[in-house]
């Protein structure tokens, strides 16, 4: 049993020695009230619990500073001139037991930060001339190949050169099953290969790792103040001198110089200094565990009000990669122009071609011939010889190839579904068309309902691409309006013409975004690797690309928002009631300072919420 709670002990050792002197304080003040055992002890208490308080206040009058520790101060130099050595041990106690449960609890509302960094590994087993060597993770180098099997975790970001594995990137990206990656997929570092057997190339080290760009996240996010909290602290400032010389008028009016003192310890707005701090720490501490990343109070005061969001589209509201959605064929058999036109793209890199070649492996059609007189025709697609016939495979721009009217019609058909069109050729004769498309993602439609339902007055997209694609994902989404054909500095202009009459939040995941989201009251990147610029430039970062984290991360900062006020008010009031019960004798100095405390106590609770587990 020892063993169980003996490093809690260890870490809570000063705080449980001060508990047993203040309840040997009260027994003995009520045993022995002044006798020199009970004042010994009361003293002991007062110099212990009270050091770093007499000590903060002499820092803090050296840089002419009147805080709360110098009103405590007063207050026990007071009580112990007038004899009432257990008041001054008492307001010494408690005051100390509270910073206690603050720390505590903001060490809790860190959890999550905590639990980032005890994910990083230490070492990596890397392949050195067909050995493997365990080295630490200092000693690898941009490059080197590491290998990794079931139950271990990833040393540092990379990217698979062999093997197929299932990764739980739960604290990564904040998406609860493991997923499953193959040759060229990139991997985080600190994630755990759940199974399979993985060959990596190291991509990032060091403090370039999405790990340790995440921890940074979030302390930077810990430091940044709302607005709100800076006006609380300023506020604290005038506060004590306003209440100081409160004490001094009321001694003037009454000759009571138990009652001042009093006026002085009960006054200190311990509860209203914490109120707002420990919501956003909270706050972000619970969207850290989510993967929702704030960068700061200040960001989730502006997520809770804006009323308008714009979205990227390619990556943002859609996956960011073309598929292949439709083919049609002219008298010609639909696996052989998928066979064919993987034989002629087997060796492109173009984004197009991509979705030819998976549909022919989807389909078991994978062949090893070899395409002849393979020629890249700019602007236009390729061609390429096969057997004894010529292929092309492109835009209709091709001057050789025949476009009927049919042909031209249903390739209108296709685009105006939103489709890029792709035109096979044999021989010059068109025997098939390939409509592919980017694939909205699967939360959007999900998202924009719900984001109706918060108050969102509008929704629009601004995108780079043609005018009828995005209408097509426009309309499927429901959204107000949009915006389509635009550069980057084009798409930060229209933001800004929509900040002049309403808080925005601007979504976006790209480089061509980062104008636009730095324009917003709010912006948010949909986080990931390869998106650094994005996710450095925005207020708030949804890890492992999921979209529907925006209502989330919204849902939170009105929680967080209510829950400062929450706090604000309570303090206030419990503050209020103190001074009125101090003025009419009815709280004496340490019935006032266990409620001053207590209301410490639950406002932490209050804050404390919101690091629960469940949806918000």
């Amino acid at each position: 049993m020892l063993s169980r709670f003996g490093p809690w002990i260890k870490a809570n050792l000063y705080i449980l020695s001060l508990t047993i002197l203040f309840i040997a304080s009260i027994v003995l003040n009520e045993l022995l009230k002044t006798h020199y055992a009970s004042i010994a002890i009361m003293l002991s208490l007062t110099i212990l619990a009270g050091y770093h308080i007499f000590k903060k206040a002499i820092i803090d009058i050296r840089y002419k500073i009147i805080g709360i520790d110098l009103l405590v101060t007063i207050a026990v130099i007071g009580a112990m001139i007038l004899g009432d050595f257990f008041e001054g041990a008492a307001v010494t106690y408690l005051f100390t037991l509270g910073h206690y449960l603050e720390k505590r609890s903001l060490e809790k509302t860190r959890s999550a930060l905590s639990q980032l960094m005890d994910l990083k590994p230490t070492l990596a087993r890397k392949l050195d001339e067909g050995s493997e060597t365990m080295v630490g993770l200092d000693e690898l180098l941009l490059g080197d190949i590491i290998i990794v099997r079931a139950g271990e975790k990833i040393p540092t970001d990379s990217e698979i050169l062999e093997g197929v594995a299932t990764i739980d990137e739960q604290m990564m990206t904040g998406e609860s099953l493991p997923v499953e990656k193959t040759v060229g997929a990139k991997v985080f570092g600190a994630t755990i290969v759940t199974s399979g057997y993985l060959k990596l190339t190291v991509t990032a080290i060091g403090e370039d790792t999405a790990l340790s760009q995440i921890i940074h996240l979030v302390e930077d996010a810990q430091d940044k103040k709302a607005k709100t909290q800076k006006f609380i602290e300023k506020f604290a400032r005038f506060y004590t001198p306003l209440i100081v010389l409160s004490a001094i008028v009321l001694y003037l009016f009454t000759f009571d110089i138990r009652l001042a003192i009093t006026m002085l310890v009960i006054s200190c707005p311990g509860a209203l200094v914490i109120a707002t701090p420990v919501s956003y720490v909270a706050g972000i501490g619970n969207g850290a565990k989510k993967g929702i990343l704030f960068k700061g109070g200040e960001s989730v005061d502006r997520l809770s009000k804006a009323k308008v969001v714009m979205f990227d589209k390619t990556g943002t509201l859609t996956m960011g990669k073309p598929e292949l959605k439709q083919i049609k064929t002219y008298d010609f058999d639909e696996n052989e122009l998928i066979k064919l036109a993987a034989i002629g793209e087997k060796y492109s890199e173009h984004p197009l071609a991509i979705p030819l070649v998976e549909e022919a492996k989807k389909r078991g059609l994978v062949a090893q011939e070899e395409p002849s007189n393979l020629e890249m025709i700019v602007a236009r697609g390729i061609q390429f010889s096969y057997q004894t016939d010529v292929y092309t495979i492109g835009n209709h721009r091709f001057d050789s190839v025949l476009i009927t009217d049919q042909i031209r019609e249903d390739i209108e058909v296709l685009e105006s579904q939103g489709h890029t069109t792709l035109v096979m050729a044999k021989n010059n004769q068109v025997i098939g068309l390939f409509a592919l498309g980017d694939t909205l993602r699967p939360d959007a439609k999900n998202l924009v309902t719900k984001l109706r339902k918060h108050g969102i007055k509008k929704l629009i997209m601004l995108t780079g691409d043609r005018d009828r694609v995005a209408n097509v994902v426009a309309t499927e989404l429901g959204l107000d309006d949009y915006h389509a054909g635009l550069l980057p500095e084009e798409k930060a202009e229209i933001v800004k013409t929509y900040e002049k009459s309403a808080n925005t939040i601007f979504v976006g995941d790209g480089i061509n975004d980062a104008l636009a989201l730095s324009y917003a009251s709010s912006s948010v990147a949909i986080g990931g690797l390869g998106k650094d610029l994005a996710m450095a430039t925005s207020d708030v970062v949804l890890m492992g690309g999921d979209l529907v984290k925006l209502d989330e991360a919204i849902r939170l900062s009105k929680r967080v928002r209510a829950n400062m006020y929450q706090n604000v008010l309570f303090a206030l009031l419990v503050v209020l009631f103190l001074i009125v019960g101090v003025i009419f004798k009815t709280v004496n100095m340490t019935i006032g300072m266990l409620v001053h405390e207590l209301s410490v106590l639950l406002v932490l609770v209050n804050a404390m919420r919101l690091i629960g587990k469940r949806r918000n």
